[in-house]
């Protein structure tokens, strides 16, 4: 996984509408139930969300990388989490094209 921030600001503070890898890698965490949502990772540092993103990796491994594989309570929260997440995006102007533009 390729984590650009040195130091995150925080989930609330996250530099591009709560898309980037870091603020994924955070949802995916509140939904497996490895963070509660009050975390919003403010000042972690890379070697952090290395940690966390083992963690979140052994889980979507067990369900073979597929969310209709989660059990259905974590789908739920999952599927909840991605949406708001997506819907806060667009509202603050995230441009989906711009993503692929960033990790050239």
């Amino acid at each position: 996984m390729k984590f650009k921030a040195k130091i995150y600001p925080g989930y609330d503070q996250d530099p591009s509408h709560w898309m980037s890898q870091e603020a994924k890698l955070i949802r995916e965490a509140w939904a497996f139930g490895l963070l509660p949502e009050e975390e919003k990772c403010e000042g972690w540092q890379l070697h952090q969300f290395d940690q966390l993103w083992e963690k979140v990796d052994a889980i979507w491994e067990k369900a073979d990388f597929r969310v209709d594989n989660l059990p259905p309570d974590i789908q739920e929260k999952y599927m909840a989490l991605q949406t708001e997440a997506l819907k806060r995006a667009k509202a603050a102007g995230w441009d989906p094209k711009a993503v692929f533009d960033d990790d050239e």
